[in-house]
């Protein structure tokens, strides 16, 4: 690890914690999710209407669709976070992610139909799966433990701005080429190829600081399944169950308000941008108050979103008020969760147990998608989200009750 890698660099002896530099790796990283969260957002961003209103889709059906889109990655997070540890080379893992991903985009091209559509879904989101615990254990193994909220902030902030892009590239194509859907794909594949070329060529491989031990499966097995990440991952499970897909909020906003259905593309800038200046304040907050209080307050302003996008009438404020919230949530919770679960594991661990937690969260996500689905079809979309809003509230002390004192239960270097 170079010095400027190395967590703390650039910080003179006996100053404060503010003057410690972010590594360069962290912005790298950064970096290359901007260029693929360009490319993945502005697909991301015309899906829910594309898939509705063009392909057809029923409620239920768009609810499998968008389980897929948040869950399926669940099935190789572990796998992703395992190989990175145990073959010492999480950079190349993320790479072969990030590739899955961005070779999608094309497919998206020829695919027509409700089960070729869900193919290129599933191939996208595996790649994300494949790359993300690999990609945040090495922020982490770049970074100040410390300072751990702040490094994933910086992260998730440069990644946010390239979500902000991503559904104006898309809004401004199709304001160019109304219906160019196909131009798009091809767009979002270039972004996306440019974000594996970053990876490939500038980001260093860091490998464990714990004497780059590897670990066995039984061994991740014992770290995944343990004391210490029981509470945590049983709390991420209850509160992933309750938090439903962006696209059904904004579908919601849509049927109620003729602002949020003429600027659709545009909903995700508005959470984007909360996302964006909050990521790196919040993330400093919860190094300083704690992980867990922050992940817990984040939900109760999801809890606050859905309740907002479930009134009958809207109007301009209202549909801000509702985005800006949405993206509080992400910002409180979206590298909050890394950084709170990275302190709980060993080093040689540190991807498997991320893993874990995401693994976690994205299935739990894929289950509410469906059910989401089904209620709004029986219910419509205020009902649906009223009821959703409800459990929550009851979720949300028992989870905080799970991760009373989580951020002084850290492991020994």
């Amino acid at each position: 690890m170079s010095l400027r890698d190395r967590p703390g660099a650039g910080s003179a002896p006996g100053r404060g914690r503010a003057t410690r530099r972010i590594s360069s790796t962290v912005v790298l990283l950064g970096v290359v999710s901007m260029l693929t969260d360009i490319s993945s957002e502005s697909v991301a961003s015309i899906l829910p209407l594309y898939l509705t209103a063009v392909v057809g889709l029923s409620p239920v059906a768009y609810g499998f669709m968008d389980g897929l889109y948040q869950g399926v990655s669940a099935f190789v997070r572990i796998a992703g976070g395992y190989a990175g540890d145990r073959g010492g080379h999480p950079k190349w893992v993320a790479v072969a992610g990030y590739g899955a991903s961005a070779l999608s985009r094309l497919a998206m091209l020829p695919a027509a139909g409700f089960a070729a559509i869900s193919a290129v879904v599933t191939a996208d989101r595996l790649g994300k799966g494949l790359r993300t615990a690999p990609r945040d254990a090495l922020i982490a193994e770049a970074s100040d433990p410390a300072d751990l909220g702040r490094a994933y902030g910086v992260h998730r902030t440069l990644d946010t701005i390239g979500a902000a892009i991503g559904p104006l590239v898309a809004f401004a194509l199709l304001a160019a080429v109304p219906g160019s859907y196909d131009s798009i794909f091809v767009v979002s594949f270039a972004f996306a190829i440019v974000g594996v070329a970053v990876l490939v060529l500038f980001v260093p491989n860091l490998k464990s600081s714990a004497g780059k031990a590897r670990i066995g499966l039984r061994r991740m097995f014992r770290e995944i399944s343990g004391k210490r990440l029981r509470k945590p991952l049983l709390a991420a499970s209850v509160l992933g169950l309750l938090t439903v897909g962006d696209g059904f909020v904004y579908l919601a906003l849509q049927e109620r308000d003729d602002f949020a259905a003429t600027w659709f593309p545009l909903l995700y800038v508005g959470t984007n941008v909360a996302y964006l200046l909050l990521a790196v304040p919040l993330g400093r907050l919860a190094d300083r108050v704690g992980r867990g209080r922050v992940l817990i307050a984040g939900h109760g302003a999801l809890l606050t979103c859905y309740l907002l996008a479930a009134l009958p009438a809207g109007g301009l404020g209202l549909t801000v008020g509702t985005l800006l919230l949405l993206g509080v949530f992400y910002a409180a919770t979206d590298g909050v969760l890394p950084a709170l679960i990275s302190r709980l594991v060993p080093a040689e661990a540190r991807g498997s147990g991320i893993a874990a937690a995401q693994t976690a969260v994205a299935l739990t996500r894929f289950a509410s998608s469906l059910m989401f689905g089904v209620l709004w079809t029986l219910q419509g979309p205020g009902t649906s989200l009223v009821i959703f809003a409800a459990v929550l509230a009851v979720a949300i002390p028992v989870a905080g009750l799970l991760l009373r004192g989580i951020d002084r239960a850290e492991v020994a270097p």
